[in-house]
């Protein structure tokens, strides 16, 4: 029994802090999951790269797009259509849109998206009987005054596209908020 109490006293006696050896099966764990684990990284990594690429692309300023000559703009709005070119992600179109282009009260020029800013239909100016020389939503009966000012149903009034004139020609730019209302 003594012999037994010195070998525990022995095992108590042992510093702490010694180091401890890596038995076999450790080792091969640690090496077999960090090979695993960089050949995964090597797969996943260009994965990831590939989804989030088109939101890492430099957002470029929109081109000014000829719509239609100066002298066919008058006081009451008229639909133009015109095309775009878009890059949506690795998908490239040309797409068709609509402005709605007249002068204000003023003499000057402005261009309207026609999206309804409530669920997102197309709208028409003077188009309903009941509501005279506004914008109408035939979706759920949104209208707008001829500056793009909501007057019903809808949130906020309609988008404006930048324009400008140019060697007799109106070109239209960026979407963006309503700054007329």
């Amino acid at each position: 029994m003594s012999d037994h109490n010195n070998h525990k006293e022995e095992q108590h006696g042992k510093k702490p802090g010694t180091k401890r050896e890596m038995s076999r099966r450790q080792f091969l764990s640690y090496t077999l999951g960090g090979a695993g684990g960089f050949m995964g990284a090597g797969i996943i990594i260009p994965m990831i790269r590939f989804a989030v690429d088109p939101v890492l692309q430099k957002k470029s300023a929109s081109d000014w797009v000829k719509v239609v000559e100066e002298s066919k703009i008058t006081n009451v709005p008229q639909a133009f259509t015109f095309q775009v070119h878009q890059v949506d992600g690795w998908y490239e179109s040309d797409a068709e849109l609509v402005a709605w282009i007249s002068k204000d009260s003023g003499g000057k020029l402005f261009a309207l998206n026609p999206t309804c800013k409530h669920l997102g239909c197309t709208v028409n100016w003077n188009d309903n009987p009941a509501y005279k020389d506004q914008y109408f939503c035939p979706c759920h009966g949104a209208h707008y005054t001829q500056d793009g000012k909501n007057l019903a149903v809808a949130p906020k009034p309609l988008d404006e596209y930048t324009t400008k004139v140019e060697n007799g020609f109106v070109y239209v730019g960026q979407l963006h908020a309503n700054t007329r209302v």
